[in-house]
């Protein structure tokens, strides 16, 4: 079983796939050529299931490592008792692209580059492919260009000038490195029933890892109006969740791993490899100050394409598909893999996908609302798309579903469902002229009332002092901090504020983290959700409270890694981090809850300034 520090990793990305690399150079996860494809390394679930690491031969190392500046490009540096080495990682991205071009060619080929800066280091090179999360050993035959591996659909190049020592279906070499010495690496994947692929030289590889940087850094310039507290970690969040975005189809995944556990030895381990349309909405809402025409049109026209049909016959909206838009996501487990820490079972696929969750059309229609303009006609299957949206919230708002936290149990009346219900209406009422839909806005007011009413008086338990899970229940629940985020309370509603009270004072653990809810009916405790805790500090923000909203918000900082990923839970006990990773919801709170402190701390000012003396 995999023991290694989920934390520990930093991601790789071609807009395409990604890969996860330790701080000590090991590559312990990689899926060739998508997102959702079959890991060729996939040490992170199982020691046995595939890896390549790069590494000095003495030990111990000092090890320090960060992104290139604006980029998504690793830097790893090894001092050892004898001398200096720096290692660069990238996912290759496609030649000369800049900007929201990004990912449009990507190559699928992994670079990596380790040179010697000062001294000397005797580095060690461990090649070892499992493809198919590690059912395949392959055939690793020496060429003039590399090492060649075959086994499966596809075949391998490592591109490679070192000489290495085949043992069974894993290589290895040694090299020493002077000052200014260097090697390059490039591994690639093929279809196996074609020619043998052709390896990189090293002066592609070294121009190709400089052309990605620059691809990185132009997005990033696209992508840096925000200003304010947090500035780097705003604009570094941004970027993760570009890492995040299959570049071919505008679909963007709700993480890059399958199966990391949220409580360690328990079995809630899910594939997030696929994109969730409120995951996905919420991530173009965090990106809509600097997302482009394109990338706005992208994510709309997928949905549309993926969802074609659904509605109009009748079928609930997915709340989930695949990156291209598969709908059928059906679950299997691998029970070859022991799982990260032995927490199985390792799931691929996710049967979320026969859920009702009606929250997903007001995430839908609130992105839709904040980022397409709303004085000319939208393009036609998105137009049709998303009116069909709002009239399937208005004829199944009052409908029972499994919630935002895809609970497996019977279906309930959540508050967030029909709170989410009571936004999809409500943007779609000012999207109406966008939609054509002016002749439908009267019925739509009609039922938005409806779901406001229902609200209202089901889901404010006083009992509990504070809205709860799900009509009629006494479980707090921290997805009930989305009414002032939504706007459908004010901040100063006392009812508002004491939900507020009661969520920090049940759910928060020791470290200022919030839980999602309490009582959870499985044998493993569930760590704190920083999603959770980044909702709990813009609540504060806009309810008037910035300096408790400052003091959250760093908790849940704290726990972002070395090089700024989050993950998607926290351990209660240890604080070590859990969930897939990193998450892109994680990062989509931090986004949104910087920018209502900003706001907030501005608007304070702005009244100081004008009170009289």
């Amino acid at each position: 079983m995999s023991e290694q520090a989920i934390g520990d990793y930093a991601v790789l990305s071609d807009c395409r796939s990604a890969a996860l690399v330790s701080s000590g150079g090991s590559v312990d996860w990689l899926c060739f050529p998508r997102f959702d494809g079959p890991a060729v390394f996939a040490r992170l679930l199982d020691q046995s299931a595939g890896h390549w690491s790069i590494r000095p031969v003495e030990g111990p190392a000092e090890v320090s490592r960060r992104y290139l500046p604006h980029s998504l490009v690793m830097e790893t540096t090894f001092r050892t008792a004898t001398g200096t080495a720096v290692l660069l990682d990238a996912l290759a991205l496609g030649k000369r692209e800049r900007g929201h071009a990004m990912g449009d060619a990507s190559p699928g080929t992994l670079l990596r580059q380790v040179t010697c800066t000062g001294g000397t280091v005797s580095i060690a090179v461990e090649y070892a492919p499992r493809p198919e999360f590690g059912l395949i050993q392959p055939v690793i035959t020496c060429t003039r260009e590399g090492l060649l591996a075959r086994g499966g659909a596809q075949v391998l190049m490592l591109a490679t000038s070192l000489t290495f020592r085949v043992t069974g279906s894993t290589a290895l070499a040694e090299v020493t490195l002077k000052a200014g010495d260097r090697h390059a690496f490039a591994l690639s994947a093929d279809p196996a029933w074609g020619p043998d692929p052709k390896g990189w030289s090293r002066r592609r590889i070294r121009r190709r890892l400089t052309d990605t940087e620059a691809a990185w850094r132009s997005w990033s310039t696209l992508h840096s109006a925000y200003t304010g507290p947090w500035e780097e970690e705003v604009r570094h969040s941004g970027r993760v969740l570009r890492a995040l975005t299959y570049a071919p189809s505008g679909a963007i995944v709700a993480a890059a791993t399958t199966s990391l556990p949220e409580s360690i030895g328990g079995s809630r381990n899910w594939d997030y490899r696929y994109t969730w349309v409120r995951d996905a909405s919420l991530t173009l809402q965090a990106l809509a100050t600097a997302a482009c025409k394109q990338e706005k049109a992208d994510f709309f026209g997928f949905l549309a394409q993926a969802a074609a049909t659904q509605l109009e016959r009748g079928v609930d909206l997915q709340v989930m598909y695949g990156i291209c838009g598969e709908r059928d996501l059906s679950e299997r487990t691998l029970p070859h893999l022991s799982g990260w820490r032995g927490s199985v079972p390792v799931r691929v696929g996710n049967d979320a996908w026969r859920q009702r969750q009606l929250d997903v059309y007001g995430e839908l229609l609130d992105a839709a609302n904040q980022t397409l303009p709303h004085d000319i006609p939208l393009d036609p299957p998105v137009r049709t798309f998303l009116r069909q949206c709002a009239e399937a919230v208005a004829h199944r708002w009052a409908d029972p579903d499994q919630g935002i936290w895809e609970g497996r149990g019977p279906a309930r009346h959540f508050l967030h469902s029909k709170l989410m219900c009571w936004v999809a209406l409500d943007r779609a009422i000012d999207l109406a002229p966008a939609l054509g839909a002016q002749d439908r806005v009267t019925h739509w007011q009609q039922i938005r009332e409806q779901i406001r009413e229902a609200i209202e008086t089901k889901g404010y338990n006083p009992q509990a002092g504070a809205f709860t899970q799900s009509f009629g229940s006494l479980r707090l629940d921290a997805s009930a901090l989305m009414l002032p985020l939504t706007g459908f309370l004010p901040g100063n509603d006392p009812r508002v504020r004491s939900t507020i009270d009661m969520i920090a004072q049940k759910l928060t653990d020791s470290r200022g983290l919030v839980r999602r809810y309490l009582k959870d009916d499985i044998d493993h405790d569930e760590g704190t959700f920083l999603l959770c805790t980044f909702w709990l500090a813009q609540a504060l923000a806009l309810t008037g409270q910035s300096t408790r909203a400052r003091q959250v918000f760093e908790s849940a900082l704290t726990h972002a890694n070395d090089v700024g990923l989050l993950p998607e839970e926290v351990d209660t006990t240890t604080g070590q981090a859990l969930g897939n990773f990193p998450q892109a919801f994680s990062h989509i709170g931090l986004i949104n809850a910087a920018h209502a402190i900003r706001d907030a701390e501005a608007a304070h000012e702005r009244q100081n300034s004008t009170a009289p003396e």
